[in-house]
């Protein structure tokens, strides 16, 4: 089964639920969503899902430096 990508960013992210809607504000987090997607995808080591993977960056430091160096 393949699952879309505004599903995924609406539920990993909550992008539906944004408020900020002013300038290039929208868009540049836009590209900052799709770029920590990217690398939670490539990232591996540990199972779970997208939205548990980003809560664990949230919450552990080493877990976050992780995905940003590998």
């Amino acid at each position: 089964m393949k699952i879309s990508l505004p599903w995924v960013l609406d539920v990993g992210f909550n992008e539906d639920g944004s408020r900020i809607r002013k300038d290039n504000a929208p868009e540049n987090l836009a590209v900052i969503r799709h770029i920590a997607l990217n690398l939670i995808k490539q990232h591996k080591s540990i199972k779970g899902s997208i939205k548990g993977k980003r809560k664990k960056a949230g919450w552990d430091n080493n877990y976050l430096r992780e995905l940003l160096l590998n």
